[in-house]
């Protein structure tokens, strides 16, 4: 399987990924891009065309650089919103408390940067037990593609449903900032059973860090169907940069103030 890899990699760009769903039918792994898999790992072809050796580093020497602005900003925003924000968090976290059975926070296994899961942190919104109701909803969804999401949850608590139209209760995900898992812009963390059905396009998503708030984000959230959401992430992706990225958290406030496309 090496040789065939060494081959494949002169000739095509491949991404490994954690293999989230091994393939059962191996034609219908080929047309998904799929060069080769084991237990742990997947290999998708997602590009055909060569790259020379001066492209490649020019591209290298640019992303380190965004790298590192890019990791100081988040250190450094992530921080002063923890600090700025604390009478906010403060407040939701009581009243998340006072208001409904079940812990404070909600912890769920998210896909990161080369589909590594990790546990993307939230306030509670519903009620306890949600997840495990979610089946008899499923009629009810109104988003296209692999995603879940209905407009009127019966799931969701009184107070979650006023902290998910200002995004509140995603504060506790600057931890995640912090621990390097997530960044402040990025695409939004998927869920592995998601991720699970993505076409081999749509995998490009997890080559960077998933985001606070993104592109997706700032064009009207849920109110987006599911294609034109992927879109705009490999859009962003294609297109990053620092000041793009500080354009984004500047269109992130009045997106979240006027609670377009949340619940």
């Amino acid at each position: 399987m090496a040789h065939h890899l060494y081959r494949m990699h002169r000739r095509l760009k491949l991404k490994v990924l954690p293999a989230i769903e091994r393939s059962t039918n191996p034609t219908a792994a080929a047309e998904n891009g799929v060069v080769a898999e084991s237990a742990a790992f997947r290999v998708v072809a997602v590009a055909t065309h060569p790259v020379d050796s001066d492209t490649r580093a020019m591209q290298a020497n640019g992303h380190s650089v965004y790298g590192v602005a890019k990791r100081c900003f988040d250190l450094i925003f992530a921080l002063l919103l923890l600090c700025f924000c604390s009478p906010i968090w403060l407040t939701a976290a009581l009243l998340v408390k006072l208001t409904s059975a079940g812990p404070l926070l909600y912890g769920q296994t998210r896909c990161g940067r080369g589909g590594r899961h990790f546990t993307c942190y939230k306030f509670r919104t519903m009620h306890d037990g949600a997840h495990e109701r979610r089946h008899e909803l499923l009629h009810m969804n109104e988003m296209s593609g692999p995603v879940f999401k209905v407009p009127n949850d019966p799931r969701v608590t009184a107070i979650g449903r006023r902290l998910r139209k200002l995004s509140i209760d995603e504060i506790p995900q600057l931890l995640n900032v912090l621990r390097g898992e997530m960044s402040i812009v990025g695409p939004r963390p998927a869920i592995p059973e998601e991720v699970a059905q993505y076409t081999p396009r749509q995998l490009g998503r997890l080559g960077v860090k998933p985001g606070l708030t993104c592109l997706w984000q700032v064009s009207g959230r849920s109110s987006i169907g599911f294609e034109r959401w992927m879109e705009l992430d490999l859009e962003y992706i294609a297109r990053r940069s620092f000041w793009y990225d500080l354009r984004i958290v500047l269109r992130t406030v009045p997106a979240v103030l006027s609670g377009r496309g949340a619940y």
